[in-house]
């Protein structure tokens, strides 16, 4: 499984247009043009995510003639925001779902998407900008599991706490600057668990809008774990909560 990789400013236009489901667009830096003008006003209207990077990246993404752009057509469909939280509540479920804070690493978002999948997490909400490109490392590294799960991309992580909050769903942050432990928390209620960047954690405008914080002991000398096995602490303690009744 890969992403289907189009490249050339008239083909990656008409894919916006005819409504594909884009993951990343490549543009050359210093590119300009009639065409160009046209591109940008679509990724502007659409919000989609671009990087402006130097050639020598777009010949290694493709062989073909670029023309200074390539668009990376995402493996699965993201649904609408208020449609994901619509169903998880219609659903009967208790909603649970996972909001993963800029994680760059394509092996730990597929993990976590894995872990995800297997503890009953409702749909998964990443940033349309600053996350890693869905391709086939992190299809295999899901096992699968996320073509299983819905994946939700957003233009902001703040505004779209506050419409979770609004909607009746709890939002705690994982990080290591909580004072409260974990299993200190009560995980039985509409919920949703932010993970942070494998290098900076939670960002500060979202760390200030959370309803709760919360930090796994840490026994040994080093001072946090890889974010994936985090998270699967998190959701597991989630799951022990709801099948005990806490």
């Amino acid at each position: 499984m890969k992403n289907t990789q189009i490249f050339g400013l008239h083909p990656v236009i008409e894919a916006i247009e005819a409504g594909k489901t884009i993951d990343k667009i490549f543009i050359q830096k210093g590119l300009s043009g009639t065409l160009f003008t046209e591109l940008n006003t679509l990724i502007s209207q659409q919000k989609l995510p671009c990087s402006y990077v130097p050639v020598e990246k777009l010949q290694r993404l493709t062989r073909g003639n670029h023309q200074g752009v390539v668009a990376l057509l995402s493996p699965v469909e993201f649904v609408p925001l208020e449609e994901l939280v619509l169903s998880t509540i219609e659903s009967g479920k208790v909603p649970l779902l996972l909001i993963l804070d800029h994680l760059s690493d394509v092996r730990n978002i597929g993990a976590i998407i894995r872990t995800a999948e297997c503890t009953g997490v409702s749909g998964i909400i990443l940033p349309k900008q600053g996350s890693a490109s869905i391709g086939e490392d992190m299809v295999k590294t899901s096992a699968g599991a996320i073509f299983n799960i819905p994946l939700c991309k957003v233009d902001n992580l703040i505004d779209t706490i506050y419409y979770l909050q609004g909607s009746g769903i709890k939002v705690i942050g994982a990080t290591e600057k909580a004072s409260s432990l974990l299993y200190q928390l009560n995980l039985t209620e509409p919920l949703a668990i932010v993970m942070g960047a494998e290098d900076t954690g939670i960002s500060k405008g979202v760390l200030k809008v959370l309803d709760e914080r919360a930090k796994l002991p840490i026994q040994g000398e080093i001072s946090s774990l890889n974010v994936s096995v985090a998270c699967g602490a998190f959701l597991y303690e989630v799951v022990r909560q709801r099948l005990n009744g806490q």
